[in-house]
Protein backbone atom coordinates (compact mmCIF):
# COMPACT_ATOMS: atom_id res chain seq x y z
CA UNK A 1 0.00 0.00 0.00
CA UNK A 2 3.05 2.41 0.90
CA UNK A 3 3.92 2.54 -3.17
CA UNK A 4 0.68 3.03 -3.57
CA UNK A 5 -0.80 5.66 -1.68
CA UNK A 6 0.56 8.09 -4.03
CA UNK A 7 -1.43 6.78 -7.23
CA UNK A 8 -4.87 6.17 -4.24
CA UNK A 9 -4.25 10.08 -3.28
CA UNK A 10 -4.46 11.58 -6.78
CA UNK A 11 -7.35 8.76 -7.72
CA UNK A 12 -9.29 10.09 -4.89
CA UNK A 13 -9.17 14.02 -5.38
CA UNK A 14 -9.31 13.79 -9.15
CA UNK A 15 -12.68 11.37 -9.04
CA UNK A 16 -15.36 13.96 -8.55
CA UNK A 17 -13.70 15.55 -12.07
CA UNK A 18 -14.10 12.40 -13.70
CA UNK A 19 -17.21 11.47 -12.33
CA UNK A 20 -15.66 8.37 -11.03
CA UNK A 21 -16.35 9.03 -7.11
CA UNK A 22 -18.54 5.89 -6.24
CA UNK A 23 -16.50 3.55 -7.71
CA UNK A 24 -12.73 5.08 -5.99
CA UNK A 25 -15.01 4.88 -2.90
CA UNK A 26 -15.79 1.28 -3.29
CA UNK A 27 -11.82 0.55 -3.97
CA UNK A 28 -10.67 2.66 -1.09
CA UNK A 29 -13.50 0.21 1.39
CA UNK A 30 -12.12 -2.76 0.21
CA UNK A 31 -8.79 -2.10 1.22
CA UNK A 32 -7.01 -3.27 4.77
CA UNK A 33 -8.08 -1.23 7.49
CA UNK A 34 -4.62 -0.12 8.25
CA UNK A 35 -4.56 1.20 4.41
CA UNK A 36 -8.06 2.92 4.82
CA UNK A 37 -6.73 5.06 8.04
CA UNK A 38 -3.51 6.16 6.47
CA UNK A 39 -5.41 7.23 3.00
CA UNK A 40 -7.91 9.01 5.11
CA UNK A 41 -5.20 10.43 6.72
CA UNK A 42 -3.97 12.06 3.79
CA UNK A 43 -6.98 13.05 2.03
CA UNK A 44 -8.16 16.79 2.03
CA UNK A 45 -11.16 17.03 4.56
CA UNK A 46 -13.77 17.40 1.86
CA UNK A 47 -12.41 14.17 0.20
CA UNK A 48 -11.81 12.26 3.49
CA UNK A 49 -15.25 12.77 4.62
CA UNK A 50 -16.51 11.73 0.96
CA UNK A 51 -14.69 8.12 1.53
CA UNK A 52 -15.67 8.30 5.12
CA UNK A 53 -19.71 7.77 4.09
CA UNK A 54 -18.82 5.09 1.73
CA UNK A 55 -16.76 3.01 4.72
CA UNK A 56 -19.40 0.13 5.53
CA UNK A 57 -20.57 0.92 9.59
CA UNK A 58 -19.29 -2.24 10.52
CA UNK A 59 -15.17 -1.29 9.81
CA UNK A 60 -15.54 2.18 10.97
CA UNK A 61 -14.70 1.31 14.59
CA UNK A 62 -11.31 -0.64 13.08
CA UNK A 63 -10.63 2.34 10.61
CA UNK A 64 -10.88 4.89 13.61
CA UNK A 65 -8.94 3.09 16.09
CA UNK A 66 -6.26 2.63 13.20
CA UNK A 67 -6.14 6.92 13.20
CA UNK A 68 -4.36 9.60 14.65
CA UNK A 69 -6.02 11.99 17.15
CA UNK A 70 -6.48 14.59 14.70
CA UNK A 71 -7.85 13.22 11.78
CA UNK A 72 -9.96 10.68 13.64
CA UNK A 73 -11.46 13.85 15.51
CA UNK A 74 -12.60 15.14 12.17
CA UNK A 75 -14.77 12.22 11.11
CA UNK A 76 -16.03 11.40 15.09
CA UNK A 77 -17.28 15.27 14.47
CA UNK A 78 -19.01 14.25 11.19
CA UNK A 79 -20.83 11.02 12.11
CA UNK A 80 -24.15 11.51 12.80
CA UNK A 81 -24.87 10.64 16.26
CA UNK A 82 -28.03 7.98 14.95
CA UNK A 83 -25.00 5.77 13.47
CA UNK A 84 -22.85 4.99 16.62
CA UNK A 85 -24.82 2.12 17.56
CA UNK A 86 -24.07 0.36 14.56
CA UNK A 87 -20.81 1.30 14.70
CA UNK A 88 -20.07 0.09 18.22
CA UNK A 89 -21.71 -2.81 17.61
CA UNK A 90 -19.34 -5.82 19.04
CA UNK A 91 -16.62 -2.68 20.56
CA UNK A 92 -14.39 -4.03 23.31
CA UNK A 93 -12.38 -2.43 26.04
CA UNK A 94 -9.28 -2.52 24.26
CA UNK A 95 -11.16 -0.06 20.87
CA UNK A 96 -12.41 2.38 23.41
CA UNK A 97 -9.73 2.80 25.44
CA UNK A 98 -7.66 3.81 22.06
CA UNK A 99 -10.74 6.02 21.30
CA UNK A 100 -11.88 7.41 24.44
CA UNK A 101 -9.76 10.57 24.34
CA UNK A 102 -11.28 11.41 21.27
CA UNK A 103 -15.05 10.71 21.87
CA UNK A 104 -17.51 13.41 23.55
CA UNK A 105 -18.43 11.31 26.97
CA UNK A 106 -21.85 11.03 25.37
CA UNK A 107 -20.10 8.37 22.85
CA UNK A 108 -18.13 6.99 25.47
CA UNK A 109 -21.52 6.21 27.43
CA UNK A 110 -22.89 5.02 24.47
CA UNK A 111 -19.93 2.73 23.91
CA UNK A 112 -20.64 1.15 27.27
CA UNK A 113 -23.77 0.58 26.94
CA UNK A 114 -22.72 -1.33 23.59
CA UNK A 115 -20.64 -3.68 25.99
CA UNK A 116 -21.16 -7.06 27.90
CA UNK A 117 -20.35 -6.76 31.57
CA UNK A 118 -16.70 -8.31 31.33
CA UNK A 119 -15.71 -5.88 28.71
CA UNK A 120 -17.36 -2.82 30.92
CA UNK A 121 -14.69 -4.18 33.77
CA UNK A 122 -12.01 -4.27 31.67
CA UNK A 123 -12.62 -0.93 30.71
CA UNK A 124 -12.89 0.40 34.20
CA UNK A 125 -9.71 -1.75 35.16
CA UNK A 126 -7.80 0.13 32.30
CA UNK A 127 -8.81 3.45 32.93
CA UNK A 128 -7.47 3.10 36.45
CA UNK A 129 -4.25 3.89 35.19
CA UNK A 130 -2.93 6.55 33.53
CA UNK A 131 -2.54 6.35 30.07
CA UNK A 132 1.61 6.56 29.85
CA UNK A 133 1.43 3.61 32.48
CA UNK A 134 1.16 -0.11 30.89
CA UNK A 135 -1.67 -0.95 33.28
CA UNK A 136 -3.94 0.89 30.41
CA UNK A 137 -2.81 -0.36 27.21
CA UNK A 138 -2.46 -4.76 28.50
CA UNK A 139 -4.18 -7.26 27.14
CA UNK A 140 -7.04 -8.87 28.91
CA UNK A 141 -6.33 -12.32 27.43
CA UNK A 142 -4.14 -14.08 28.86
CA UNK A 143 -3.57 -17.86 29.17
CA UNK A 144 -3.68 -18.55 32.98
CA UNK A 145 -4.03 -22.34 34.98
CA UNK A 146 -3.66 -22.97 38.48
CA UNK A 147 0.01 -23.90 39.79
CA UNK A 148 -1.03 -27.63 40.10
CA UNK A 149 -2.10 -27.65 36.57
CA UNK A 150 -0.83 -30.94 34.73
CA UNK A 151 -0.66 -31.02 30.64
CA UNK A 152 -4.24 -32.29 30.02
CA UNK A 153 -5.12 -29.01 31.60
CA UNK A 154 -2.71 -27.37 29.21
CA UNK A 155 -4.51 -29.13 26.20
CA UNK A 156 -8.08 -28.24 27.19
CA UNK A 157 -6.96 -24.67 27.60
CA UNK A 158 -5.08 -24.64 23.88
CA UNK A 159 -7.65 -26.57 21.98
CA UNK A 160 -10.32 -23.49 22.89
CA UNK A 161 -8.33 -20.66 21.46
CA UNK A 162 -4.99 -19.20 21.84
CA UNK A 163 -4.16 -15.52 21.26
CA UNK A 164 -2.27 -14.12 19.27
CA UNK A 165 1.39 -13.55 20.93
CA UNK A 166 0.46 -16.48 22.93
CA UNK A 167 3.34 -18.40 23.56
CA UNK A 168 3.03 -18.79 27.54
CA UNK A 169 0.89 -20.55 29.89
CA UNK A 170 1.16 -18.35 33.14
CA UNK A 171 0.49 -20.23 36.25
CA UNK A 172 -0.89 -18.74 38.88
CA UNK A 173 -1.88 -19.56 43.26
CA UNK A 174 -5.25 -19.41 44.47
CA UNK A 175 -4.83 -15.67 45.23
CA UNK A 176 -4.15 -15.34 41.44
CA UNK A 177 -0.88 -14.58 41.99
CA UNK A 178 1.86 -15.25 39.34
CA UNK A 179 4.66 -17.94 39.98
CA UNK A 180 5.74 -19.85 37.00
CA UNK A 181 5.28 -19.59 33.15
CA UNK A 182 5.23 -22.76 31.05
CA UNK A 183 6.12 -22.71 27.13
CA UNK A 184 3.52 -23.92 24.82
CA UNK A 185 5.85 -25.96 23.01
CA UNK A 186 7.37 -27.62 25.78
CA UNK A 187 3.73 -29.13 26.47
CA UNK A 188 3.32 -30.98 23.66
CA UNK A 189 4.02 -34.51 23.13
CA UNK A 190 3.78 -35.50 26.96
CA UNK A 191 1.76 -37.91 28.98
CA UNK A 192 -1.56 -36.01 30.35
CA UNK A 193 -0.33 -36.63 34.16
CA UNK A 194 2.82 -34.17 33.93
CA UNK A 195 2.48 -31.31 36.55
CA UNK A 196 3.19 -28.07 34.65
CA UNK A 197 5.22 -26.71 37.11
CA UNK A 198 7.86 -29.35 36.10
CA UNK A 199 8.04 -27.75 32.81
CA UNK A 200 8.42 -23.56 33.81
CA UNK A 201 10.63 -21.75 32.69
CA UNK A 202 13.94 -21.42 35.43
CA UNK A 203 13.53 -17.03 34.62
CA UNK A 204 10.78 -15.14 33.86
CA UNK A 205 10.28 -11.63 34.12
CA UNK A 206 7.02 -9.53 35.04
CA UNK A 207 5.89 -6.28 34.19
CA UNK A 208 4.01 -4.24 36.88
CA UNK A 209 0.90 -2.52 35.84
CA UNK A 210 2.33 0.99 36.54
CA UNK A 211 5.13 0.45 35.17
CA UNK A 212 6.32 3.12 32.47
CA UNK A 213 4.90 2.17 28.74
CA UNK A 214 7.66 2.44 26.93
CA UNK A 215 10.14 0.79 29.67
CA UNK A 216 7.23 -2.14 29.86
CA UNK A 217 7.76 -2.37 25.89
CA UNK A 218 11.35 -3.02 25.28
CA UNK A 219 11.05 -5.54 28.26
CA UNK A 220 8.96 -7.37 26.11
CA UNK A 221 11.33 -6.68 22.93
CA UNK A 222 14.21 -8.31 25.01
CA UNK A 223 12.77 -11.21 27.10
CA UNK A 224 13.02 -13.63 24.00
CA UNK A 225 8.91 -14.64 25.01
CA UNK A 226 5.81 -13.02 22.70
CA UNK A 227 4.31 -11.87 25.33
CA UNK A 228 4.69 -10.97 29.15
CA UNK A 229 2.46 -10.91 32.53
CA UNK A 230 1.51 -7.77 33.52
CA UNK A 231 0.90 -8.19 37.60
CA UNK A 232 -0.12 -5.17 40.35
CA UNK A 233 1.19 -4.82 43.49
CA UNK A 234 -0.06 -7.95 45.28
CA UNK A 235 1.85 -9.63 41.89
CA UNK A 236 -1.88 -10.89 40.64
CA UNK A 237 -1.95 -11.60 37.29
CA UNK A 238 -3.81 -8.68 35.38
CA UNK A 239 -3.27 -9.09 31.88
CA UNK A 240 -0.23 -9.49 29.26
CA UNK A 241 1.75 -7.08 27.16
CA UNK A 242 2.51 -9.09 23.59
CA UNK A 243 5.10 -7.93 21.07
CA UNK A 244 2.67 -6.49 18.94
CA UNK A 245 1.51 -4.10 21.75
CA UNK A 246 4.71 -3.16 22.63
CA UNK A 247 6.07 -2.78 19.25
CA UNK A 248 3.53 -0.39 18.39
CA UNK A 249 3.96 1.39 21.71
CA UNK A 250 7.52 2.10 20.62
CA UNK A 251 6.52 3.10 17.26
CA UNK A 252 4.12 5.70 19.22
CA UNK A 253 6.65 6.87 21.58
CA UNK A 254 9.84 7.76 19.14
CA UNK A 255 6.99 9.34 16.61
CA UNK A 256 6.36 11.86 19.43
CA UNK A 257 10.41 12.22 19.75
CA UNK A 258 10.67 13.70 16.39
CA UNK A 259 8.13 15.59 16.54
CA UNK A 260 8.31 16.88 19.95
CA UNK A 261 11.87 18.20 18.87
CA UNK A 262 9.79 20.57 16.55
CA UNK A 263 7.26 21.61 19.19
CA UNK A 264 5.03 19.80 17.17
CA UNK A 265 2.34 17.11 18.07
CA UNK A 266 2.40 13.31 16.08
CA UNK A 267 -1.11 13.32 16.50
CA UNK A 268 -1.93 16.55 14.07
CA UNK A 269 -3.65 16.47 11.23
CA UNK A 270 -2.00 17.05 8.22
CA UNK A 271 -5.06 19.09 6.69
CA UNK A 272 -5.77 20.30 9.92
CA UNK A 273 -7.48 23.78 9.89
CA UNK A 274 -5.32 26.95 9.01
CA UNK A 275 -5.88 28.26 12.44
CA UNK A 276 -5.45 25.28 14.63
CA UNK A 277 -2.01 24.18 13.08
CA UNK A 278 -1.13 28.15 13.28
CA UNK A 279 -2.25 27.65 17.07
CA UNK A 280 -0.43 24.57 17.66
CA UNK A 281 2.78 26.03 16.13
CA UNK A 282 2.62 29.99 17.38
CA UNK A 283 4.33 28.51 21.09
CA UNK A 284 7.07 27.40 19.93
CA UNK A 285 7.60 30.22 17.72
CA UNK A 286 7.04 32.92 20.33
CA UNK A 287 9.49 31.13 22.60
CA UNK A 288 11.93 30.96 19.19
CA UNK A 289 11.65 34.41 19.02
CA UNK A 290 11.96 35.43 22.72
CA UNK A 291 15.93 33.14 22.77
CA UNK A 292 16.67 35.17 19.05
CA UNK A 293 16.05 38.74 20.81
CA UNK A 294 18.11 36.91 23.77
CA UNK A 295 21.18 36.13 21.37
CA UNK A 296 20.54 39.72 19.56
CA UNK A 297 20.80 41.52 22.45
CA UNK A 298 24.40 39.63 23.66
CA UNK A 299 25.05 40.35 19.66
CA UNK A 300 24.39 44.22 20.39
CA UNK A 301 27.21 44.27 23.20
CA UNK A 302 29.65 44.38 20.82
CA UNK A 303 27.99 46.76 17.98
CA UNK A 304 31.38 49.28 18.09
CA UNK A 305 33.55 46.10 17.20
CA UNK A 306 31.09 44.72 14.55
CA UNK A 307 31.14 48.26 12.83
CA UNK A 308 35.04 48.42 12.64
CA UNK A 309 35.93 44.77 11.76
CA UNK A 310 32.93 43.62 8.88
CA UNK A 311 34.63 39.95 8.96
CA UNK A 312 33.51 39.41 12.34
CA UNK A 313 30.03 39.53 11.10
CA UNK A 314 30.30 37.41 8.25
CA UNK A 315 32.42 34.79 10.28
CA UNK A 316 29.85 34.88 13.34
CA UNK A 317 27.38 32.46 11.38
CA UNK A 318 29.58 29.94 11.05
CA UNK A 319 30.44 29.78 14.96
CA UNK A 320 27.04 29.77 16.06
CA UNK A 321 26.08 27.45 13.14
CA UNK A 322 29.10 24.54 14.88
CA UNK A 323 28.24 24.99 18.55
CA UNK A 324 24.17 24.20 17.45
CA UNK A 325 25.13 20.52 15.30
CA UNK A 326 27.54 19.51 18.12
CA UNK A 327 25.30 20.09 20.55
CA UNK A 328 21.98 18.89 18.76
CA UNK A 329 24.33 15.93 18.72
CA UNK A 330 25.13 15.31 22.14
CA UNK A 331 21.35 15.91 23.07
CA UNK A 332 20.05 13.48 20.57
CA UNK A 333 22.34 10.73 22.08
CA UNK A 334 20.47 11.90 25.72
CA UNK A 335 17.00 11.78 24.78
CA UNK A 336 17.26 7.99 23.38
CA UNK A 337 19.68 7.47 26.45
CA UNK A 338 16.62 8.85 28.48
CA UNK A 339 13.87 7.06 26.54
CA UNK A 340 15.59 3.73 26.96
CA UNK A 341 16.81 4.01 30.71
CA UNK A 342 20.15 4.10 29.96
CA UNK A 343 20.95 7.06 31.42
CA UNK A 344 20.68 7.81 35.43
CA UNK A 345 22.57 9.98 37.76
CA UNK A 346 24.94 7.11 38.53
CA UNK A 347 26.71 7.21 34.64
CA UNK A 348 26.00 10.69 33.74
CA UNK A 349 29.47 12.11 35.33
CA UNK A 350 31.03 9.37 33.16
CA UNK A 351 29.10 10.34 30.74
CA UNK A 352 29.55 14.48 30.52
CA UNK A 353 33.66 13.59 30.69
CA UNK A 354 33.03 11.26 27.44
CA UNK A 355 31.39 13.84 25.68
CA UNK A 356 33.33 16.54 26.47
CA UNK A 357 36.09 14.58 25.46
CA UNK A 358 34.58 14.55 22.05
CA UNK A 359 34.06 18.27 22.05
CA UNK A 360 37.19 18.99 22.73
CA UNK A 361 39.21 16.61 20.16
CA UNK A 362 36.52 17.81 17.26
CA UNK A 363 36.76 21.12 18.48
CA UNK A 364 40.45 21.45 18.05
CA UNK A 365 40.50 20.00 14.35
CA UNK A 366 37.80 21.89 12.97
CA UNK A 367 38.53 24.95 14.80
CA UNK A 368 42.26 24.48 13.47
CA UNK A 369 40.55 23.58 10.07
CA UNK A 370 38.42 27.02 10.04
CA UNK A 371 40.85 29.24 11.80
CA UNK A 372 42.95 28.30 8.40
CA UNK A 373 40.01 29.20 6.22
CA UNK A 374 39.29 32.82 7.88
CA UNK A 375 43.17 33.62 7.62
CA UNK A 376 43.47 32.78 4.29
CA UNK A 377 40.25 34.49 3.47
CA UNK A 378 40.64 37.58 5.24
CA UNK A 379 44.68 37.72 5.13
CA UNK A 380 44.72 38.38 8.97
CA UNK A 381 46.33 35.80 10.99
CA UNK A 382 44.44 36.76 14.33
CA UNK A 383 41.22 36.81 13.11
CA UNK A 384 41.76 33.31 12.43
CA UNK A 385 43.22 32.79 16.01
CA UNK A 386 40.16 34.75 17.10
CA UNK A 387 37.53 32.82 15.69
CA UNK A 388 40.01 29.45 16.51
CA UNK A 389 39.52 29.92 19.71
CA UNK A 390 35.52 30.79 19.57
CA UNK A 391 34.99 27.89 17.64
CA UNK A 392 36.83 25.50 20.52
CA UNK A 393 35.11 26.68 23.57
CA UNK A 394 31.38 27.19 21.66
CA UNK A 395 31.71 22.78 20.66
CA UNK A 396 32.74 22.41 24.08
CA UNK A 397 30.20 24.28 26.02
CA UNK A 398 27.63 22.83 23.15
CA UNK A 399 28.79 19.44 24.74
CA UNK A 400 28.20 19.79 27.97
CA UNK A 401 25.08 21.43 27.34
CA UNK A 402 23.80 18.76 25.33
CA UNK A 403 24.13 16.55 28.59
CA UNK A 404 23.42 18.79 31.34
CA UNK A 405 20.21 20.43 29.65
CA UNK A 406 18.41 16.95 29.12
CA UNK A 407 19.37 15.86 32.48
CA UNK A 408 17.83 18.96 34.43
CA UNK A 409 14.64 19.22 32.30
CA UNK A 410 14.29 15.40 33.23
CA UNK A 411 13.97 15.96 36.48
CA UNK A 412 12.00 18.01 36.77
CA UNK A 413 9.25 16.14 34.41
CA UNK A 414 9.42 18.08 31.14
CA UNK A 415 10.11 16.21 28.28
CA UNK A 416 13.59 17.09 26.69
CA UNK A 417 12.93 16.35 23.54
CA UNK A 418 9.79 19.71 23.57
CA UNK A 419 12.19 21.87 25.22
CA UNK A 420 15.71 20.65 24.68
CA UNK A 421 16.81 22.04 21.46
CA UNK A 422 15.25 25.52 21.76
CA UNK A 423 17.23 25.74 25.43
CA UNK A 424 20.38 24.43 23.54
CA UNK A 425 21.04 26.79 20.76
CA UNK A 426 19.98 29.59 23.05
CA UNK A 427 23.36 28.56 24.98
CA UNK A 428 25.19 27.70 21.69
CA UNK A 429 24.93 31.18 20.19
CA UNK A 430 25.43 33.04 23.39
CA UNK A 431 28.38 31.39 24.28
CA UNK A 432 29.28 31.22 20.45
CA UNK A 433 28.49 34.99 20.05
CA UNK A 434 30.21 35.92 23.29
CA UNK A 435 33.35 34.24 23.03
CA UNK A 436 33.96 35.67 18.83
CA UNK A 437 32.75 39.06 19.64
CA UNK A 438 34.74 39.45 22.72
CA UNK A 439 38.05 37.61 22.03
CA UNK A 440 38.01 40.01 18.84
CA UNK A 441 37.07 43.49 20.71
CA UNK A 442 40.31 42.30 22.85
CA UNK A 443 42.62 41.39 19.81
CA UNK A 444 41.30 42.53 16.92
CA UNK A 445 40.54 46.63 17.84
Amino acid sequence: MAELLPELIDEVVSAPERGEQDNIVALVAAQDTDDVALLLESLPLEQRLKVWDGIPKRRRLDVLVAMRGDPRETLIAATDIDEWEAIFFEVDAEQLLELSDSLPNALVDKALDAMDKQQRQYFTDASQFSDDQIGHWLSQDPLVLPLNAKVRDALRLIRRDVPTHADTIFLVNRAGQFSEAVKLTKVMGLPDHVPLVDLSEETFDTINAEDELTLASLMVQRSGFASLPVVDEQNKVLGRLDISTASELLNEFYERQVMATAGMDEDEDLFSSVPKSAKNRAVWLGINLLTAFLASGFIGMFEATLQQVVALAVLMPIVASMGGIAGSQTLTLMIRGLALGQVTSSNVKALLKKELSVGGLNGVVWALVIGCIAYFWFADPMLGVVICVAILLNIIAAAAAGVVVPMVLHKFNIDPALSGSVILTTVTDIVGFVAFLGLGTLFLL
